[in-house]
């Protein structure tokens, strides 16, 4: 078991990223005492998306090709439309999110982040969540979509959008604490 205050959290983002649903998750955690680091495709300052418009950026720590999963406790994956739908064409990235599932390690995703998932084929007979537009390609990707603030299954966290970010990382912080997760076959 790992407390948060000495937890490695690592957050996949790209370009196009919800702006909350990666800054909530990492001030959070870093609030906490977990040391958060940023993974991206390039070793530059991603951009947010935020409120029907480009926001801020954040700098990135490394790049997917750089992690090494046994670095790390647990993996976070923010939504937003754009984000994940670029990093699931990336095999290096897809790569990153099976790693991390095959570890037995901690995988968040909120809003649209599990098609990450869906793309590690990860979601056959687990229960999950997301943004509602993105329910059927969970349904066909073999989860038991629920519409809930927050779902786990054995260590795999989903989430639905911004307004469940508390119930979000309360649950990425009470999956962390519990250690590795046995991911056999659902």
């Amino acid at each position: 078991m790992t407390s948060i205050s000495s937890a490695r959290i690592l957050i996949l983002a790209t370009d196009g990223y919800e702006r909350s649903e990666l800054r909530v998750p990492l001030d959070q955690l870093k609030g906490k005492g977990a040391k958060v680091s940023i993974a991206s495709l390039k070793m530059e300052p991603i951009k947010s998306w935020d409120d029907k418009n480009w926001g801020d950026t954040v700098d990135v720590d490394l790049t997917v090709g750089e992690v090494n999963v046994a670095d790390y406790d647990a993996l976070v994956i923010p939504g937003g439309q754009i984000n994940p739908d670029i990093l699931r064409k990336e095999e290096a990235a897809v790569a990153v999110v099976r790693n991390f599932l095959s570890a037995g390690k901690v995988v968040a995703a909120i809003c649209h982040g599990p098609w990450l998932l869906v793309e590690a084929d990860a979601l056959k007979g687990r229960k999950a969540t997301s943004f509602a537009s993105i329910k059927t390609d969970l349904k066909n990707a073999g989860a038991e979509w629920h519409d809930k603030e927050v779902v786990t299954d054995k260590g795999i966290i989903t989430s639905r959008s911004p307004e469940d970010l508390d119930a979000f990382v309360a649950k990425i912080v009470e999956e962390v604490e519990e250690g590795r997760h046995d991911r056999k076959a659902a």
